[in-house]
């Protein structure tokens, strides 16, 4: 491997220049001998003859001995060989993180995604038939950085720092169409579904464009609400993206305190319980994928309250397994709290009993939790 490689380089270097220093420390000890032994046969001596291992010279020697004890000077071609070994190994590790990240993927409990529910291509020459002639220097060149990244297949690198200031006019002008903000955000829930998307999602920290914008749901169209519960549910497709959902550091919105996860647990609820059936389909997704995760108990009371109340209508096998599913999570999450919800609120699970095999079965895990 590379990395054996880069260290028995890095090590070779390293003991050829501590033999050669102590080569030199055993010259200097002989040198020290020697002149212990001239000094007792020449007692009467005010000083000793000046030659190679003179007091002078052996006190200079003993003093670069004593200051440089533990330093290993390199040549330059030396020291360019370690940093290589040390790059190289920086990459190793690097390689060996996304493996650990993978192996978690694998392990995880999979996530609920619609990779198909839009065409990238169809979507993005819609959003640049609507904005077309509209747009600042900067902002076309944000608009040909996202061309980049989503048709040219260029990391999240190609996203210059103002890109979110690109995205945040989109989400929030008014005066652009809705259509607008229907294509953008479809644009942007195919981009969540790389796995470099993270890069993007740091750099909105501190405006928290994307946040604010969906914090805002229940004031969206429906059009805008199916889009951007799509780009909410396909963000749980990498491990870095889904964690970025559920962080609760907390900021000041419309003089409300807000975190991404009360975003996301917002965007859920709302998803869920509105009364168009897509939304209702996307919703039932991210409830599934919030619930894989570990979120706090007064979330999943939150979202155990959602479910019970789409429960009193009568959900499709799908979404009906996925919410039950949820269900039983959301149970081992909050043992105590949520089977008193089910018990108060109801409706009871057995209510959905023989809909199917599947949902038999997380029916009598949620039945098993109640007293």
């Amino acid at each position: 491997r590379r990395d054996s490689v880069a260290l028995e380089e890095r090590r070779n270097i390293i003991n050829e220049k501590l033999a050669k220093k102590d080569r030199k420390k055993k010259k200097k000890r002989n040198c020290r001998e020697k002149e212990s032994r001239e000094s007792e046969g020449n007692s009467s001596a005010a000083e000793l003859t000046p030659d190679s291992c003179s007091s002078d010279s052996l006190g200079k020697d003993n003093m670069a001995e004593t200051d440089g004890a533990e330093v290993i000077e390199l040549t330059p071609e030396e020291d360019t060989t370690i940093k290589r070994a040390s790059d190289t190994m920086a990459e190793i590790e690097a390689e060996e993180r996304k493996e650990r990240e993978e192996q978690k993927k694998k392990q995880r409990e999979p996530p609920i995604i619609f990779k198909d529910a839009v065409d990238i291509r169809v979507e993005f020459d819609a959003l640049v038939g609507l904005i077309d002639g509209i747009l600042s220097p900067e902002e076309q060149q944000s608009l040909e950085e996202l061309h980049q990244y989503m048709l040219e297949d260029e990391g999240s690198w190609a996203l210059g720092d103002g890109f979110l200031n690109f995205i945040g006019r989109l989400l929030h002008d008014k005066s652009l169409q809705t259509d607008t903000r229907v294509r953008i955000l479809n644009v942007l829930a195919l981009a969540a579904l790389k796995d470099d998307v993270i890069l993007l999602l740091h750099q909105d920290r501190r405006e928290h464009v994307l946040m604010n914008y969906a914090h805002d749901i229940d004031r969206l169209s429906p059009e805008e609400q199916e889009a951007l519960a799509l780009f909410i549910c396909n963000l749980f497709e990498n491990l870095s993206s889904s964690e970025w959902l559920l962080y609760i550091s907390e900021w000041q919105y419309c003089n409300s305190t807000i975190s991404n996860i009360r975003v996301s647990t917002k965007v859920a609820v709302n998803s869920l319980l509105a009364d168009n059936t897509t939304l209702q389909d996307r919703g039932s997704a991210i409830m599934h994928n919030l619930a894989c995760k570990e979120v706090f108990d007064d979330v999943a009371v939150e979202l155990t309250m959602a479910v019970l109340q789409y429960f009193n209508s009568s959900p499709p096998e799908e979404q009906l397994f996925r919410c039950m599913k949820a269900l039983v999570r959301f149970c081992q999450i909050s043992p105590q709290d949520v089977p008193q919800l089910i018990q108060m609120i109801g409706p009871e699970p057995g209510k959905f009993r023989g809909v199917s095999a599947r949902v038999d079965e997380l029916n009598d895990v949620v039945s098993s939790k109640l007293r």
